[in-house]
């Protein structure tokens, strides 16, 4: 048996023309975006082959088509590895969502669908509380807590050690950017993101999806 740790990606990773090259490819992959289209009653697979990018980078159509395209990826392992035994799931963000499905919680379908409707109430929140992202490099992690605090954003992303992202309200991530070197961190950069995600901006998002939650059955 070829056992194996499955990680999945988050919002970031999207390209034009994602998975395009699986569906000429494989026909198992092109069977399961053509369900993704159907499931969602939308041309989902339009947009990820053909853009434009503004289009696929919303959050309504990033995050379902990354989660069709790292489970495409996985039932294409599986044809080539048929001793695959996963033994973990795990995944950035939405990429959580996707190792839930590979692991077995809920379905495709169930899955799909879910992550459509955290995107679309994501957007929503991006709307209707505009805000961003930066990554603070360096640093302790109490010195970004501090600076995060004084500027009145939240703490999004433990990265790794050293890094850290930072996600609320444009001006107080300007204010953290700007004042990074002040708190003992070598820098502070803006992230090229449509809102801020995984902050208290996404409240709204939270809840309603907590709705869509409560009436799935998982496994």
């Amino acid at each position: 048996m070829s056992k194996a740790v499955l990680l999945f990606s988050g919002q970031g990773a999207q390209k034009v023309g994602m998975g395009k090259d699986l569906v000429e490819a494989y026909p198992t992959a092109k069977a399961l975006f053509e369900k993704a289209d159907s499931v969602l009653s939308r041309p989902l697979t339009d947009v990820m082959f053909n853009g434009p990018a503004e289009d696929l980078t919303r959050t309504g159509n990033c995050q379902p088509a990354l989660f069709l395209h790292g489970l495409a990826l996985l039932e294409i392992l599986r044809e080539k590895v048929p001793s695959l035994e996963p033994v973990a799931a795990a995944g950035l963000s939405l990429g959580e969502m996707t190792a839930h499905c590979a692991a077995g919680t809920f379905t495709f379908e169930e899955g799909l669908e879910l992550v459509a409707r955290r995107g679309e109430l994501m957007d929503e929140a991006c709307e209707a509380n505009p805000g961003t992202m930066a990554a603070m490099i360096g640093g302790s992690d109490e010195d970004v807590a501090r600076l995060a605090s004084d500027c009145d954003v939240d703490v999004a992303n433990l990265n790794c050690p050293g890094q850290t992202v930072l996600s609320g309200k444009e001006e107080g991530i300007d204010t953290a950017v700007s004042k990074a070197k002040e708190y003992g961190l070598r820098m502070g950069k803006k992230l090229k993101v449509a809102g801020a995600y995984h902050s208290r901006l996404m409240a709204g998002a939270k809840e309603q999806l907590g709705e869509a939650l409560a009436v799935t059955e998982f496994v």
